[in-house]
């Protein structure tokens, strides 16, 4: 990478000495942890020591659906591949990727893989990154759930709407109208530690006064997804702010997300009345 900015390469550089010492520490407590439990079986490896770049570039081309799991063996996210090899949008899960694509992000992972891998690893490792993936997926639909739920018991319709206050950026989950000055900002936040319910308190509050400073006669809402709900009473005192009109919580639910919802609209001013 030019000017400075590092590369995957650089980055497994800065660690690759820790890595391999914790990787034989681990082995070693693994083996003693389960002494009692090991077991020496006949297994299909891949030796990937054995194969060249072009090797490799064939498989992908001819089996796509192994990209995913030697990406992640080999540490690998699509990120690095749009911003070392400028290849955009990769669906690492179902790709496309042209023949030159497939021989060129070869020759990018070769030298990352490991010299060899268990193919029930390997399995394993595509298994658990496709969990992590859907879960993410998943709960990234809640906000959008909520969206649908505001533009459906909304006076007005909601967007996602960028501002900007005091030079800065900002970003709003649900905003009315969809240009101009806005009227009614919403934050819908999905908070699922403890240890994260300062900061993204901090977030919505924030985020609260910028809008007021940009558009003083605004409203602003906030939607928060939190599990603890003995919390629930601590988090709106600390949510407390004469720039925050209303802050209610929802779960999974349709039921809590629509009730939410209802709670929250006639605070802002923007519940249809039919």
């Amino acid at each position: 990478m030019p000017d400075g900015y590092g590369s995957q390469a650089d980055y497994m550089d800065w660690v690759r000495d820790d890595a391999n010492s914790r990787q034989k520490t681990i082995e070693n407590a693994l083996r003693k942890a389960f002494s009692d439990f090991i077991e020496k079986r006949e297994v299909e490896v891949i030796v990937f020591s054995s194969m060249t770049a072009f090797d490799l570039a064939e498989a992908i081309i001819d089996h796509p659906l192994i990209l995913k799991p030697l990406l992640v063996a080999s540490n690998i996210a699509a990120r690095s591949i749009e911003r070392d090899l400028s290849i955009k949008n990769v669906d690492t899960y179902k790709p496309r990727l042209s023949a030159d694509q497939a021989k060129v992000i070869a020759g990018y992972i070769k030298p990352f893989l490991p010299p060899y891998l268990e193919i029930p690893t390997f399995s394993q490792i595509d298994r658990v990154a496709f969990i992590d993936n859907e879960i993410r997926k998943r709960k990234g639909r809640w906000e959008k759930r909520v969206l649908k739920a505001l533009n459906l018991f909304g006076s007005s319709q909601f967007h996602k709407r960028i501002f900007t206050a005091a030079g800065e950026q900002f970003e709003l989950d649900a905003a009315s109208p969809r240009s101009g000055d806005i009227k009614v900002g919403i934050d819908i936040k999905r908070i699922e530690a403890r240890r994260d319910i300062h900061k993204r308190c901090d977030e919505i509050v924030s985020k609260a006064t910028k809008l007021k400073s940009t558009f003083p006669d605004s409203k602003f809402g906030a939607i928060v997804y939190y599990p603890f709900i003995e919390e629930h009473v601590n988090v709106q005192n600390r949510l407390r702010s004469e720039n925050i009109e209303g802050v209610v919580f929802a779960s999974e639910a349709k039921e809590s997300i629509e009730n939410a919802v209802k709670m929250l609209l006639p605070t802002l001013g923007v519940l249809r009345n039919d």
